[in-house]
C-alpha cells in the first residue's frame, strides 16, 4: 500500500473548522473537518501497535508486516473507512481497534442500548443511528449490542437483597414467546418490595408457564437464598398456590389478597342489569370500619344477593381470611396494602416499552427488555412513599421485634 498523503494545509483545515463549528455540524462526522484526522490517528495507533509486536515476538518466527485488509468501521460520528496492518504469522491482536470489532465508540453502544430500552425497535433504531451518524447498522449487529446486557439481566437476578421488607406485592403480566417455532404463551410474575427506608425495589422476575404451590416455593426460596429472612405482609393478585408456599418459607409473613381483582372478578358472574346495585350493596362490605362491621356487611349481601349469584357469595367467603387481612392495620397501612395498585403502576409503566413487540424470540429476549426498562423505571424511585415515617412507625408497633429501623 502506497503511503501518499496530501500536504497539510492547516489554514484550509482552519476555515473548514470554524465554519462547520459555527454551523453546529459534527466535526468528526462523515465530511466534518476533523474525520480524516480520526482516521489517521486509528491508522497510525494500528501501524505502532504492530511495530511494537514484531519488536517483542522472537526473531527466528520470521513474522513480519504483510500488508493491509480493509474495514469499516462505525463511529458514533459515522463510518470509517480504515486500513488495518497485517502480520505474516497472523498473530498480531491490536487493541485500539480489535479484530472482527465493527463499532468502535461504547457511547454508541450505550445509545443503542438506551433507545432499546425505551421500546424501540431494531428497524427505528437502525434509521435513527443512520440519520444521525450516517452509519449503517444491521438488526444481527443490533442484536448482538444488546445482547451484552444479558450478563447484566443475570447478574441482577442474583444479586444480594435485604434481610426485611416492609411490603411485597407479587403479580404477573402474560407475554407471548417463541418456542421451537411456535408461539407460546408466558407470563412473567414480577415482585414489587418496600425496603424499611420506605423505597421500591423490584426483587425479581420470574417467568412461567403456570403458577402454583411449586412454582411460587421455588420463588419464594430463591428469595430467602438470596438474603430475603421475613417479609411482614404480602399483597397478592389471589395467586393460586401462594398463601400455601409462602407459609412453608416465610412462616409470619401476613397475606392480603387484592380487594380490586376480587370485586372484578365476582361482576363476571354478576348481571350487567345488577352489577350497579350489587356494587352498592358490596362497598360496605370493603370499606368497613373494623372486620365485625364488615361480616356484618358481608352477612347482609348474602342474604340479599345468595340466590341469584350463590357463586360470587361463595368466593368472598372462601378468600375472606385473605380479602380482610388489611382490617388488622390503621389507614396508613390500609390504603398501601388492600390493592395491588402498586404494582399496577409499575406494570403500566412496562407496557409501554414491550406493547409494539409482539412475540418475543426467547425468554431471554423478554426478560432482557424488561430489565432495562425497569431500570429506567427505578431511576425515578429516589425518595421513599409518601407519609412514610408515619407508616414505618406504625409498622414497627404492629410487628415488634421483626423491623428493626436504624433511628
Amino acid at each position: 500500500m502506497e503511503n501518499k498523503k496530501e500536504a497539510f494545509d492547516y489554514e484550509a483545515l482552519k476555515k473548514k473548522t470554524l465554519e462547520q463549528f459555527r454551523s453546529g455540524k459534527d466535526l468528526f462526522s462523515k465530511g466534518g473537518a476533523f474525520a480524516p484526522l480520526l482516521k489517521d490517528f486509528l491508522e497510525a495507533a494500528l501501524q505502532a501497535e504492530l511495530d511494537e509486536h514484531l519488536d517483542q515476538e522472537d526473531p527466528q518466527q520470521n513474522n513480519r508486516k504483510n500488508g493491509y485488509n480493509t474495514k469499516l468501521l462505525k463511529t458514533g460520528a459515522g463510518s470509517i473507512e480504515l486500513d488495518t496492518p497485517r502480520d505474516r504469522n497472523s498473530d498480531f491482536s491490536p487493541e485500539i481497534v480489535k479484530k472482527r470489532e465493527t463499532i468502535l465508540a461504547n457511547s454508541l453502544e450505550s445509545k443503542i442500548i438506551g433507545m432499546y430500552g425505551l421500546g424501540m425497535s431494531f428497524r427505528d433504531i437502525s434509521a435513527h443511528i443512520k440519520d444521525m451518524y450516517d452509519t449503517d447498522i444491521s438488526a444481527g449487529t443490533l442484536s448482538a449490542i444488546t445482547d451484552k446486557v444479558i450478563p447484566l439481566v443475570k447478574e441482577w437476578q442474583v444479586r444480594p437483597l435485604e434481610d426485611t421488607y416492609c411490603i411485597v406485592w407479587l403479580d404477573g403480566m402474560h407475554y407471548k414467546v417463541k418456542q421451537e417455532g411456535r408461539v407460546q404463551s408466558r407470563c412473567v410474575y414480577n415482585i414489587l418490595g418496600i425496603t424499611t427506608e420506605g423505597r421500591k425495589e423490584i426483587l425479581g422476575m420470574y417467568v412461567s408457564e403456570s403458577e402454583g404451590a411449586n412454582f411460587w416455593l421455588s420463588v419464594l426460596t430463591d428469595l430467602q437464598n438470596r438474603g430475603v429472612k421475613d417479609i411482614l405482609i404480602a399483597c397478592i393478585d389471589n395467586l393460586k398456590g401462594f398463601a400455601e408456599a409462602i407459609s412453608t418459607v416465610f412462616v409470619n409473613t401476613e397475606v392480603q389478597s387484592c380487594i380490586v381483582h376480587q370485586i372484578r372478578n365476582s361482576l363476571k358472574y354478576v348481571a350487567s342489569k345488577d352489577q350497579k346495585v350489587f356494587m352498592a350493596d358490596l362497598k360496605p362490605v370493603y370499606q368497613a370500619i373494623n372486620i365485625a362491621e364488615a361480616q356484618e356487611k358481608l352477612e347482609g349481601l348474602s342474604e340479599k344477593w345468595n340466590k341469584k349469584y350463590p357463586v360470587v357469595i361463595e368466593s368472598w367467603r372462601r378468600n375472606w381470611e385473605k380479602l380482610t387481612t388489611y382490617f388488622k392495620y390503621p389507614a396508613a397501612i390500609r390504603k398501601l396494602v388492600y390493592t395491588t395498585n402498586t404494582i399496577e403502576g409499575y406494570h403500566r409503566q412496562i407496557r409501554k416499552i414491550t406493547k409494539t413487540k409482539g412475540a418475543f424470540t426467547s425468554d431471554m429476549a423478554l426478560l432482557k427488555l424488561m430489565y432495562l426498562a425497569t431500570k429506567n423505571i427505578e431511576k425515578k424511585w429516589t425518595m421513599p412513599l409518601a407519609n412514610w415515617s408515619i407508616t414505618v412507625s406504625q409498622l414497627s408497633i404492629i410487628f415488634g421485634d421483626r423491623l428493626k429501623l436504624n433511628l
